[in-house]
């Protein structure tokens, strides 16, 4: 039996999306800046995606730019608005993505400032809006949903604290968006980003968000696609493929969430019976704080902590130990490591989509429970 738990990292593509894909390859496959009609045909795809996405997430059309994924959208949000506007104090934390903190550990200027955060990873807004007091005119990157965790964000308090000193914030939406519903008249955010294969579209496809009062200073230069914001030749078929992916998780999201809730629910309750003492990182164990996608356990370990996850890869149970951007490096996640300072821990992240099911998350746990009792892990 392969069972497949890391859908943080990536969802399987869903078959309806590659079918609307397919004929983007295979026979309207014109440059969307030609004039002729087969340009024509690649231009109005795009334009209708653009239009499908911004009515999911209750914005103008003008606001949505089309770009190769998550990591490219952060980085064009957050160099743009310290180019465009003369930033001079950026606030976030040291939990975010690496597409936000190696984007903002490459700067230098202007003053980066982290936020603290307590024992579960939740930021303190009173510190939030005393440094926004001193320093009027900031840009705030926060991520809404984080990644290894399942911390969620507040993000009209942050949003609407932000605006109070007259500074940008930009969140990091990848985790949240296709999974909860994102108003954006309704969230004070001025950047946001998506990327479409966290929510069964295609790799290699995202969307930014910008409503940022004037038009941003682009990083590249080209053929002044996507208003001047993203150059390059338009990726016509994952934009398509992005447009239908959320429009089905918007359509079906109340039936997945509750799904999905279901599993992680069953995980934890199997958990809590199966192996005694678990725990659980940030929030991620309490279903009415977290991102209902994403489970993270802590297995306080003294040695052979790397064969947990190899042992399950060999049961063909995929997880992983943090963000999929970090895959390879034995130094561990970021994240774990600014929360738990200087312990020794094993970590596994499961993560859930609309196609797992009781029989993954029973398979899961057995096996789990079978290789701690081989690796003999020793508990504080």
């Amino acid at each position: 039996m392969s069972v497949y738990l890391d859908n943080a990292a990536t969802t399987p593509l869903d078959p309806a999306v590659l079918d609307a894909m397919l004929p983007y390859y295979r026979d309207n496959f014109g440059n969307p800046s030609s004039t002729h009609a087969h340009g024509r045909s690649a231009r109005s795809a795009v334009e209708t995606s653009r239009k499908t996405v911004a009515e999911i997430l209750n914005t103008a059309p003008s606001n949505i730019y089309f770009t190769s994924g998550g990591t490219e959208g952060d980085n064009i949000a957050i160099l743009g608005f310290i180019q465009t506007f003369g930033i001079e104090h950026v606030i976030s934390t040291r939990i975010e993505h690496h597409a936000v903190l190696h984007t903002l550990e490459a700067l230098k200027t202007p003053e980066v400032c982290y936020l603290d955060l307590d024992a579960q990873g939740n930021i303190d807004f009173d510190q939030l809006e005393g440094l926004l007091r001193d320093n009027p005119g900031s840009l705030v990157t926060l991520m809404h949903a984080n990644n290894e965790i399942g911390n969620i964000l507040d993000l009209e308090r942050a949003g609407y604290i932000c605006r109070e000193y007259g500074s940008y914030f930009h969140s990091d939406t990848v985790q949240s968006i296709g999974k909860y519903p994102l108003d954006l008249q309704k969230y004070p955010v001025h950047a946001a980003v998506g990327s479409a294969h966290k929510f069964h579209g295609p790799k290699g496809t995202g969307l930014l968000y910008l409503n940022a009062g004037g038009k941003i200073e682009p990083l590249i230069h080209g053929g002044g696609q996507e208003r001047d914001i993203r150059p390059g030749t338009e990726n016509v078929a994952g934009i398509v493929g992005l447009a239908k992916a959320l429009e089905i998780a918007a359509h079906d999201m109340e039936k997945h969430s509750k799904l999905i809730s279901g599993l992680k629910e069953k995980m934890i309750r199997d958990l809590k019976a199966t192996i005694p003492g678990i725990a659980f990182n940030g929030v991620s164990g309490n279903m009415e704080e977290s991102l209902y996608t994403v489970l993270s356990i802590n297995l306080p370990a003294k040695d052979k902590k790397n064969m947990v996850l190899f042992k399950l890869d060999l049961d063909h149970i995929s997880v992983s130990g943090g963000s999929a951007c970090a895959s390879g490096a034995l130094k561990g996640s970021h994240v774990i490591n600014e929360i738990h300072k200087g312990a020794e821990n094993m970590t596994v992240r499961f993560s859930f989509s609309k196609y797992n099911t009781p029989d993954d998350v029973d398979h899961a746990v057995s096996s789990l429970r079978r290789i701690l009792d081989q690796v003999s892990l020793t508990r504080e």
